[in-house]
């Protein structure tokens, strides 16, 4: 087997077993990530300089942001030890190391299980460069792809 940097490479068994717990965490970050920028947005009104700042600073100059802020990060955390990759938190993308066995004397490779938010069970895979718009469908996966 080929060397590669992922602590943990799925099955897309394995990957869609996860898909239960992730449909819960993905859904409270895309809440808490809304509930952030509106109450920026609010904030904004009145406060004419907090676009030019980055989130740290405005969670530094508002400590009311930061349960929410200590929340996102927590469930951010929470997908990352299941040692998948948070890709997109608005469109619900998480990404799964895979190896792909190479037949004869290629190098076996790693890509990426692509899941989305919605989507039943993994239908998708991208090479580890590309990202969502490149996903090709999974052999076998019955289901079209939602984007």
């Amino acid at each position: 087997m080929g060397k590669h940097r992922f602590e943990k490479l799925f099955s897309a068994d394995e990957a869609n077993e996860l898909i239960p717990r992730l449909e819960v965490l993905v859904r409270d970050l895309q809440v808490q990530a809304g509930a952030i920028r509106k109450k920026i947005a609010d904030l904004a009104r009145f406060d004419d300089k907090l676009a030019e700042l980055d989130l740290p600073k405005v969670i530094a100059r508002y400590p009311e942001l930061r349960p929410i802020a200590s929340r996102m990060s927590e469930l951010a955390s929470e997908i990352q030890e299941l040692g998948c990759f948070l890709k997109d938190i608005d469109q619900g993308l998480v990404d799964f190391p895979f190896l792909v066995e190479a037949e004869g004397d290629d190098d076996d490779e790693v890509v990426f299980l692509c899941w989305q938010y919605g989507e039943p069970r993994i239908v998708a895979w991208h090479s580890i460069e590309a990202g969502f718009g490149q996903r090709r469908p999974l052999p076998g996966a019955t289901k079209p792809l939602l984007n």
